[in-house]
């Protein structure tokens, strides 16, 4: 064993390099400042974040917690080498997840892992975490960037993200009290969202033979900018209506579609029936499916096609929840309703091919 050394070895030069983060972190502090709410007490840079519960407000407070990453959606990310946007996703993945449990969020947490640590990329990631943040009406207020050589590329990273939000106990919503006859409203998705994107590349880049570049009819832009677009964050659109309506269950449409994650919110005998030919399926759904000939079953089972989030209400109560909704600018659809049966999903109607 040669045990000369030419000169003494740092962190830095095994590929960590401690400046670097501390610059990231001024970088980013003006965004994460910018989603600070009530109940913040501390500026990020400490050992943990701190948050006071508001124990006037409810009662018997519940916490709900939610954890998620946003798959290969990161490899589109790479490759059009734009950063600023996947963050939202972050944030949309685990703060539609506590909202399903009629939960409020109240603050998020992210983990950043990089095989190089650009100060500069890293700010334009958090910048989009703190977005989806403002969106969603929570905080950020703590993280972890993990600079990983070695394991990951110098131009790859990974993230995840990790959220806490409240809700009284005698309101939360789990579904228990759904029966035959409930309305399904579905509120429209921004696109793919976060799940299939080892389908979509495979469908679109290996079989179809497009590029990211490549536009296409009825696509608002490239099929890499349609495919970048962010999930939606739901929390703003359903939040009012806890206050004023039974809303009985809800349902976050993320992977396994329509068709595994209404049931999760059933109670046993049980059935949704969805009608396909309720809503307009957005363009990008028919070109990745026609792309992989890929059967409309599978389609089903592993993207929203249209639909992120669904509301499971009494008939007495849909219509106003339908006008409040349009009334708020969202252009939610009354996909079905829930009738006896097996605890599935079952479809009825075309939809758009």
């Amino acid at each position: 064993m040669n045990q000369k050394v030419k000169q003494p070895l740092t962190y830095a030069a095994s590929g960590v390099d401690i400046d670097a983060g501390n610059r990231a972190v001024e970088l980013i502090k003006k965004s994460v400042k910018s989603t600070h709410r009530p109940g913040v007490m501390a500026d990020i840079g400490g050992f943990g974040g701190l948050f006071a519960l508001d124990t006037a407000k409810y009662k018997e407070p519940v916490l709900v917690s939610a954890t998620d990453g946003v798959g290969t959606k990161l490899r589109i990310a790479h490759l059009l080498d734009k950063h600023d946007t996947i963050g939202i996703d972050a944030v949309a993945m685990c703060v539609n997840d506590i909202l399903v449990q009629g939960a409020e969020p109240l603050f998020f947490l992210d983990y950043l892992a990089v095989g190089k640590l650009s100060p500069e990329r890293v700010a334009e990631i958090v910048e989009g975490i703190a977005a989806g943040c403002r969106q969603a009406g929570c905080a950020l207020i703590g993280g972890e960037t993990a600079e990983m050589p070695g394991f990951y590329g110098p131009e790859e990273y990974d993230i995840a993200g990790f959220a806490v939000g409240i809700a009284d106990k005698s309101r939360l919503i789990d579904g228990s009290r759904v029966k035959a006859g409930d309305v399904l409203i579905g509120l429209p998705s921004s696109g793919l969202h976060s799940n299939g994107y080892s389908l979509v590349r495979k469908a679109l880049f290996e079989v179809a033979g497009y590029d990211l570049d490549t536009r296409l009819p009825d696509l608002k832009g490239t099929i890499g900018e349609e495919i970048l677009e962010p999930t939606r964050i739901y929390v703003k659109a359903v939040q009012p209506l806890l206050d004023k309506y039974d809303l009985k269950a809800m349902a976050h449409v993320t992977g396994g579609g329509i068709t595994e994650n209404i049931p999760r919110v059933l109670p046993q005998g049980h059935m949704a029936v969805v009608d396909r030919s309720a809503w307009q399926l957005p363009a990008i759904f028919n070109y990745v499916q026609r792309a992989g000939a890929i059967a409309t079953e599978e389609m089903l089972r592993t993207f929203n096609m249209g639909i992120g989030f669904v509301l499971v209400v009494s008939p007495e109560e849909a219509d106003a929840v339908m006008a409040d909704l349009a009334a708020g600018g969202e252009a939610a659809a009354i996909i079905g309703e829930v009738v006896a049966g097996e605890k599935k999903v079952e479809y009825k109607g075309e939809g758009v091919k």
